[in-house]
């Protein structure tokens, strides 16, 4: 086997990810899956170790304990501090000394990193102040509901300010990681390590293309009809005032029903309705971009493009791409990063 350096070699890039009660599992280990020693093949250039507030049993929400030995000294000697997902914050306030802690860290010069639910800690600790931010697209609303001065971005997979980062949630853990290696030790090593992990180095899109769409919730008699016509003729154009003349009210007073009772107006309802009808066409079906168009009611390919671009921030080939069964990998001739 090939040797590797000792931990304590100017070489290799120190990792500690503080974790909480009830530690949630699956950031954790993607973070170490990247972090961690891989195939001989691939050069250690990292040392990964974990610490916690206080030491000893640890909780996960898979319902097993992790022994964690190291308390939060560890951070005093780490590169990147990883805060691979947070329970705490939902239930009350990040932990003082926790806070401190990171910092602390931050001061001296490491890089704080968060994970999906862990940017509630970056938060709490004011390093998020002004700055965009990722977490998972659920949670989204309530970090920025917790602190406004953070921007939060609900769409992109990761965002890097460099001193400090933060991802969406789990899968996106990977690409984050994938991504601070590529930014350490270059784009070859970090395509080792993804071929390590059988994964592609990059992934197209956002986490919007994964999000649930909005939910309105139950519907009033009143718009009810209206709701199920247009759904079966997304394929009219229809306007504003279309909409107010089938149902016998002025569009002022239908935008007022629309908005008290599905919290959006007409025209919102009917895009997230043909964009919703777009993903199932590209998902389950050959046609082109340009007859997807035509049967949603989004008139041509260019317009189509658009509006699915700002919606999910991907365009229409790189989400089939990604989400046809069975579809083979093809050129890439459309490209939309959310890591921007």
């Amino acid at each position: 086997m090939t040797p590797v350096s000792p931990p304590n070699s100017p070489a290799v890039h120190r990792v500690v990810a503080l974790i909480q009660s009830p530690q949630p599992t699956f950031p954790l280990a993607c973070a170490s899956e990247v972090f961690s020693d891989h195939s001989p093949a691939v050069p250690v250039r990292y040392a990964f170790e974990t610490c916690t507030p206080r030491p000893g049993p640890v909780s996960t929400r898979a319902g097993f304990d992790l022994l964690v030995e190291a308390g939060l000294e560890a951070l005093e000697h780490a590169d990147t501090v990883l805060v691979p997902g947070w329970q705490q914050p939902r239930d009350g306030d990040v932990p003082p000394a926790v806070v401190a802690a990171v910092s602390q860290a931050h001061a001296r010069g490491a890089r704080i990193v968060s994970l999906c639910s862990g940017a509630f800690v970056l938060a709490a600790a004011g390093l998020l102040d002004g700055r965009r931010a990722a977490t998972h697209w659920a949670e989204a609303a309530e970090l920025a509901a917790r602190f406004p001065r953070v921007r939060v971005d609900p769409a992109v997979l990761y965002v890097d300010h460099g001193d400090v980062a933060t991802s969406a949630g789990s899968a996106a853990a990977v690409d984050l990681c994938l991504h601070l290696v590529s930014s350490d030790f270059g784009s070859a090593y970090a395509l080792r390590i993804a071929r390590h992990l059988v994964m592609p180095p990059h992934r197209e899109g956002c986490q919007l293309q994964y999000a649930e769409l909005p939910t309105s919730g139950p519907v009033a008699d009143s718009l009810a009809p209206l709701l199920d016509w247009l759904t079966d003729n997304l394929d009219q154009p229809v306007s504003l005032a279309d909409m107010a003349a089938r149902t016998g009210v002025s569009g002022r007073t239908l935008t007022r029903r629309f908005t008290d009772q599905l919290g959006i107006s007409p025209g919102r309802w009917l895009m997230d309705r043909r964009i919703a009808a777009t993903r199932a066409l590209l998902e389950e079906t050959d046609l082109p971009v340009e007859a997807i168009a035509h049967r949603v009611g989004l008139s041509s390919a260019v317009n189509l493009r658009r509006r699915f671009h700002e919606a999910l921030r991907t365009t229409p080939g790189a989400y089939r791409r990604a989400f046809r069964a069975g579809q083979a990998k093809q050129p890439e001739t459309e490209q939309a990063y959310a890591h921007r």
